[in-house]
């Protein structure tokens, strides 16, 4: 059981480390609105991962090969919600008025920083044929017991959230920087433009 969390948490890493799109959105969210919702935001991320991770010990075998050939429509699926969520985002901070530096427009909650993660991590559905790949061929032994698959996933979410949440604290500590309006405006219209270019990388790769 060591082994199957020891693979969960190597898995949740590999998923997670990388400065891509996600990461970078769950710092501007906690640079611009503080570090409780940029980990609610972290939490979002890797609450998907656990889920896929779930997915992949419980049928990855049959999911896997499903997800391959839905491939194109996912991936259409995927980036006509990301393209939503961005354009609305770069709307919304275009379109604030120089003065409002807080108030009714600055109404982001942990709560919804935490939905609007999940969401855009989990249009990516290829992540469950990463987990499952790991399951299948394991290096740190079987996972087919309800323990083993329980401390796998355990380790997946774990991983993942450590590491979000590390991002979030390094963007709390860049929100002193990006406090006045003006920068406020400007890493929401950024985080907006970083979901749309995922939502291309999404259709192109």
């Amino acid at each position: 059981m060591t082994g199957a969390f020891l693979g969960g948490c190597v898995a949740g890493l590999a998923v997670a480390v990388p400065v891509g799109a996600v990461a970078t959105f769950i710092i501007l969210l906690s640079a611009r609105h503080g570090w409780r919702v940029g980990a609610a935001a972290g939490l979002g991320a890797a609450t998907a991962d656990g889920v896929y991770a779930v997915v992949a010990v419980l049928a990855g075998g049959v999911v896997a090969p499903l997800v391959e050939q839905a491939g194109p429509a996912l991936r259409w699926a995927s980036a006509v919600l990301l393209a939503g969520i961005g354009a609305t985002m770069v709307w919304r901070g275009l379109r604030t008025g120089p003065v409002a530096s807080s108030g009714p427009q600055d109404t982001t909650s942990p709560l919804r920083a935490y939905l609007t993660v999940l969401g855009i991590t989990a249009v990516n559905p290829v992540t469950v044929v990463y987990f499952a790949a790991l399951v299948v061929g394991s290096p740190f032994g079987e996972i087919a017991s309800v323990p083993a698959r329980v401390a796998f996933v355990t380790g997946a979410f774990a991983a993942s959230a450590v590491w979000q949440i590390a991002f979030a604290t390094g963007g709390s500590a860049l929100g002193r920087v990006v406090a006045s309006p003006r920068g406020r405006r400007g890493t929401t219209v950024l985080g907006g433009a970083i979901v749309l270019a995922l939502a291309v990388r999404t259709v192109l790769f």
